[in-house]
């Protein structure tokens, strides 16, 4: 299975950011322009480029949508995916018809089983389940907040109600260039059985290789490591491709 490359751009106030293990506090700035960046990823081959809201997933409510489906519409050859603030069906349908390929649903998938459960159903692929997790429990509401569901549990219960694509984040390593997880989201792809994309911690082009390597983890999402240029996303792209 070759692994494909997302990489990511956290917006917050209408800027691309990259918070360390989620805290809103912990904040870096790498740039004044989300579609900007967009669009140097897609120059760069990026297939799929990974959106975060960041004040969305805060708020409950869409905040920098406008950057997403500014990204869409302007940028045919690249995919877009986004996550952040998503809550409602008409927030699902806000992005799909304004050409934005695939939704996240996180915090109201735990909240609401039901309601992703019948968007998995009627919207098909184009629904992807994030599930960020935190000592194996899911957490929600940008991480604010921890549940007591186990990350795996949720997965499972997903792909058999239909889900293809789940989004796995340790918060743990999220922003800390320390190395993903990987024993923890090759757990979700046994466990599930479904793609999953691996979210966090992600330093080197040896961990993108070692992500490969697990052969049943379809992809992995990149963010600080780019920006503070580990590597290129042009390295990451045959990095990722060449198994």
């Amino acid at each position: 299975m070759s692994l494909t490359i997302y990489p990511a751009i956290d917006m917050r106030g209408g800027k691309c950011v990259r918070l360390l293990q989620g805290d809103y506090d912990k904040e870096t700035v790498y740039g004044d322009s989300p579609f900007d960046m967009a669009a140097q990823f897609a120059n760069d081959g990026a297939e799929w480029i990974h959106m975060v809201d960041l004040d969305g997933a805060k708020d409950g409510r869409r905040v920098n949508d406008r950057f997403v489906i500014e990204a869409a519409k302007k940028l045919p050859n690249v995919n877009i995916q986004i996550g952040g603030g998503i809550r409602t069906e008409a927030d699902i349908v806000h992005y799909l018809e304004n050409e934005v390929d695939r939704v996240i649903i996180g915090s109201i998938a735990v909240n609401n089983p039901k309601f992703a459960i019948e968007m998995i159903k009627k919207y098909g692929e184009k629904i992807a389940i994030g599930i960020d997790a935190k000592n194996g429990f899911v957490a929600t509401h940008g991480w604010l907040e921890t549940s007591e569901v186990k990350a795996t549990e949720l997965g499972k219960r997903f792909a058999e109600a239909g889900a293809e694509t789940f989004i796995f984040t340790d918060i743990a390593t999220d922003g800390m260039l320390s190395g993903p997880n990987i024993a923890a989201v090759c757990d979700m792809a046994e466990v599930t059985g479904k793609n999953v994309i691996a979210s966090g911690g992600v330093s080197s082009l040896d961990d993108l290789k070692e992500l490969a390597e697990a052969q049943i983890i379809s992809g992995a999402i990149i963010g600080k490591a780019l920006y503070e240029k580990r590597f290129t996303l042009k390295e990451a792209l045959k990095e990722g491709s060449s198994k």
